[in-house]
């Protein structure tokens, strides 16, 4: 039975329009931030700031460091043009009725 020493990850980042997933192979023991230069992700988008953006691991935020498992998916995050829960309290503010799901809202 052999070991093998390298694993396969993939690297994903996604713009409103656009989104790319790179499947690569590292070395065993690599990690987030390895993946993610070695995808070549960061020439593709050249607003990738490892230093600003955020990273996850199948949505659960993740640093950098973090070392990789075989399968794993690591995502880079844009940071948020608006934040929701400000954007809710304006709607509040304003008197805006937030309908979910189906059926007619009756005002």
């Amino acid at each position: 039975m052999s070991l093998s020493t390298e694993i396969t990850v993939e690297v994903a980042y996604a713009l409103p329009d656009e989104q790319l997933i790179i499947p690569i192979k590292v070395a065993v023991g690599s990690t987030a931030e390895e993946a993610i230069k070695a995808s070549g992700i960061i020439g593709k988008f050249t607003d990738i700031d490892l230093n600003i953006n955020k990273i996850g691991i199948f949505g659960k935020l993740t640093k950098l460091d973090t070392k990789l498992r075989h399968l794993d998916r690591v995502e880079i995050y844009r940071p948020l043009i608006a934040d929701p829960k400000e954007v809710r309290k304006q709607r509040a503010a304003d008197g805006k009725i937030m309908k979910k799901g189906g059926g007619d809202i009756i005002t």
